[in-house]
């Protein structure tokens, strides 16, 4: 019989400007999010040079609260490429941890013109880079769930193997900003 998980590491999964920040803090989650980390280190959310140090210390929090028995652990970053999620994957694996996405399906053209709107901007050209580069998470990665917000429409949940059984497909009813169903404040249900 399978062990049942501790717990989730939900990764958002995202362009920049795709609303990843936003959904978090609508429905009041704080996530590890690398900007913070950068915030906190760096004094400046947008400082790109030391991006190693930024993810060790993310990755090295995340193992402690894993080390500690948290159930609910957000990732905040954009997480574009199987292998930038892989690490993720192995720790849930590694301390017995589902893992989710909430991949933010956003087109280019939406996160250039909300990237316009915001006060730290990423370039256009560094944008549409991260964009060529964007692979979509997939539950052969390890993920037993991932849900896809699109601006405007339902959350579209696909799951895979987990304690639950086999694979399915569910969809959630969008809330105010299309991004599914909103939790409520206070301590986070994962």
């Amino acid at each position: 019989m399978k062990k049942a998980a501790k717990g989730r590491i939900v990764l958002a999964v995202g362009l920049p400007g795709s609303g990843k920040s936003t959904w978090f803090a609508r429905r009041g989650i704080q996530p590890l999010s690398s900007d913070t980390l950068r915030r906190w280190l760096l004094d400046d959310e947008t400082n790109q040079q030391q991006q190693r140090l930024v993810f060790q210390v993310l990755r090295r929090l995340l193992r402690q609260r894993l080390l500690l028995g948290q159930p609910c652990n957000y990732v905040d970053a954009t997480n574009l490429t199987p292998r930038e999620r892989a690490f993720y994957v192995r720790m849930g694996r590694r301390y017995g941890y589902e893992l989710h996405a909430l991949f933010f399906d956003v087109p280019l053209a939406v996160c250039l013109r909300r990237n316009r709107r915001r006060r730290r901007r990423v370039p256009q050209e560094a944008m549409e880079r991260l964009a060529r580069k964007l692979t979509p998470p997939s539950l052969e990665e390890g993920f037993v769930r991932i849900t896809v917000l699109r601006p405007g429409r339902a959350a579209r949940v696909l799951s895979g193997k987990s304690a639950r059984g086999p694979a399915s497909r569910q969809s959630a009813r969008p809330s105010a900003n299309g991004a599914g169903k909103k939790a409520t404040r206070g301590k986070s249900k994962c």
